[in-house]
């Protein structure tokens, strides 16, 4: 004998939606064109400010501190005697932001290392690290140029410094972010204190150590950038010839190596948060499964 089935208790699952047909699919150029919306908004509301400030604030005498954006760039793109050692200038800053970095993140990821496996060296160690970070880099200068000298080693050390610490607190933070219940089964399967920190800790501070590459990236730049303002020997970096143009009074040339700077910046940082998000965004999707 059959019984009769209520519907209204059966249970409702959820059906999957329909996958978009590949007309109703964003096409890439619309989408680049709307991720570059907001960018290219804001460098359209910097010109507008800055010839407001040329032509309306400034008076006609006093143009020539601020000059508007046409003749900035176009008499400086137009001088190859100007861009060339612009350029040059930039390539060295490049070297001593990638010597450093380097330098950085090994001493960095080391040094973390060291106090996350012994709790006395965290104790004795990490305080010497944050006073390194809170001494004001314009102190240090003067003693790194009379014990390293005044080129390219100084303004590699002056890098270092500036960022060394976004490395030595991230890459701690993730080694210490592996659960209790995590190493309690390393300790029942009686693993070793390296296979702990290579199959547990090292994997759970991947997050964490991507996030202190990406600062650090950014303050090389800066590090770079301030130790070629301060250091005068050996080929000029980007930094030394903003000292020049600032002495000078070169505006369309200063003004033109401060965009360079900004870009140099920008283009360093968006490599490594790619980097970033690719890296650890394959990891998550990895440890999710």
């Amino acid at each position: 004998m059959s019984r009769a089935v209520d519907v209204e208790t059966l249970p409702v699952t959820d059906t999957p939606e329909p996958a978009a047909s590949p007309a109703e699919r964003p096409s890439p150029i619309r989408t680049a064109l709307w991720r570059s919306a907001p960018i290219v908004g804001a460098l359209v509301g910097i010109a507008v400010v800055w010839y407001g400030v040329s032509y309306l604030v400034l008076p006609a005498r006093q143009r020539f501190l601020l000059p508007p954006p046409h003749e900035v760039y176009g008499g400086a793109l137009s001088n190859p005697q100007l861009m060339g050692p612009m350029l040059d200038a930039l390539s060295r800053s490049f070297a001593v932001a990638l010597v450093g970095l380097a330098i950085a993140v090994v001493l960095g990821i080391s040094y973390a290392v060291v106090m996350s496996q012994w709790s006395w060296a965290e104790k004795i160690f990490y305080p010497y690290a944050v006073i390194l970070q809170t001494i004001p880099i314009l102190a240090l200068v003067p003693l790194i140029g009379i014990w390293l000298g005044y080129a390219f080693p100084a303004r590699v050390a002056v890098c270092v410094i500036i960022a060394l610490f976004p490395m030595i607190a991230n890459t701690l933070f993730g080694l210490q972010s592996a659960s209790a219940a995590a190493h309690d089964l390393f300790t029942l399967n009686r693993a070793t204190r390296w296979q702990r920190l290579v199959k547990l800790q090292f994997p759970a501070a991947v997050p964490a150590i991507f996030t202190g590459l990406r600062n650090a990236a950014g303050l090389s730049v800066i590090g770079a950038i301030v130790g070629d303002y301060f250091f005068q020997q050996g080929a000029p970096g980007i930094g030394g010839l903003l000292r020049v143009y600032t002495q000078r009074l070169q505006m369309e040339a200063l003004l033109t190596a401060v965009t360079l700077t900004a870009l140099f910046g920008v283009a360093v940082f968006t490599v490594f948060a790619v980097l970033d998000r690719a890296v650890v965004g394959r990891w998550f999707g990895r440890t999710s499964r």
